[in-house]
């Protein structure tokens, strides 16, 4: 090959770092498609999640505990009395879901598009929805009841939904 040279000692060090990122656990997080499925009552309490698609998903009664659902896309999934303490929805597209009786609890919402969404009967103390657009309506019921402080972010719940 002329004028290219191969330069050894920057590969090996490449190599030597995918091998260390192998050995100590660490590996790429590949998204996943779970479309209009059935995943009913279940268990992702502490996955990493980021950017799955659940677009008219079934998660009624799911445990999403303290999952990382970053940019996770939620349109017109049905979340009804699932679990999401503590969960990180950072950026996730919930726009249409139905979160009817779900536990928000200290969860992370920042940046995520809801909406359109059923918060209906939810429990957010402690969430934060700092930049989350609502409609006036919704915004104003989650007012009612909004109360607490972000354990990650430290933010109060209700000055991330400007309330009154």
């Amino acid at each position: 090959m002329v004028g290219r040279r191969l330069h050894w000692p920057a590969l090996v060090g490449v190599l030597a770092m995918v091998m260390a990122s192998f050995l100590i656990g660490l590996s790429p997080v590949w998204a996943e498609n779970f479309d209009r499925q059935n995943l009913r009552m279940v268990d992702l309490a502490n996955q990493d999640l980021r950017g799955n698609d659940y677009t008219r998903a079934d998660l009624a009664d799911a445990n999403l505990s303290h999952a990382n659902l970053r940019g996770v896309r939620m349109f017109d999934t049905t979340l009804v009395r699932a679990n999401l303490e503590g969960a990180d929805l950072t950026g996730a597209t919930l726009d249409g879901a139905r979160l009817a009786r779900a536990n928000l609890t200290n969860a992370v919402l920042a940046g995520a598009y809801a909406f359109d969404t059923d918060f209906r009967d939810t429990s957010i103390e402690g969430a934060d929805f700092t930049d989350v657009l609502l409609a006036p309506k919704v915004n104003a019921m989650l007012c009612a009841v909004a109360d607490g402080t972000n354990p990650v972010t430290g933010r109060r719940t209700r000055d991330t939904l400007y309330c009154p």
